[in-house]
């Protein structure tokens, strides 16, 4: 398997598990049926979650009105720490238990301060799922010892351009839909 470390392209600063296994099951249709997941499309918008303020709320409906309602748990760490822990979190795309993750470097964040050298994102396929989202929250605490803070940052965040850096232009608090 080709190790998170070995990724120097800064056009390509990713390696997604789908690109270093071929199991049905990385990004597979059967974690909806497993875990009882809505597909985007079936999302409706009675099952939008809580929000703290009308800025989320409103983007929110904007995930939902573009089907776009994958997110991740972001864990930084040492380049060490990432080659450790990728191949253990591919195994659990590839065993059904996370939906599946990618491994990234900060070539694509301009080195911003708050991450570290490389970046773990653990996806889920339906944000607006709490009961899964803090699932895999809760794995990821408990068989890997992920006991900090986390962020769980939607992609329609990342579609918009949502980071550290531009956080308070959104009028938001910070960077991710849930810090848990």
């Amino acid at each position: 398997m080709q190790s998170p470390l070995e990724i120097t392209d800064e056009e390509q600063y990713w390696l997604r598990s789908r690109d270093v296994s071929d199991s049905p099951t990385v990004a597979g249709d059967v974690y909806f049926s497993e875990y009882d997941i809505a597909r985007a499309d079936e999302t409706t918008v009675e099952a939008l979650p809580p929000a703290d303020s009308d800025t989320v709320r409103g983007i929110d409906r904007e995930a939902l009105d573009q089907d776009l309602l994958t997110g991740k748990w972001q864990i930084t760490g040492s380049p060490e720490r990432v080659e450790d822990l990728f191949p253990k979190l591919v195994a659990d795309a590839e065993d059904g238990i996370v939906w599946a993750v990618k491994a990234m470097t900060t070539f694509g964040f301009e080195n911003l301060s708050m991450y570290d050298e490389y970046l773990l994102t653990v996806y889920t396929p339906n944000y607006f799922d709490r009961a899964d989202i803090h699932r895999v929250r809760d794995y990821l605490r408990r068989e890997y010892g992920e006991n900090g803070e986390l962020y769980y940052k939607p992609d329609i965040y990342t579609k918009k351009g949502i980071d550290a850096t531009t956080v308070a232009e959104f009028g938001l608090s910070a960077p991710a839909r849930y810090v848990e």
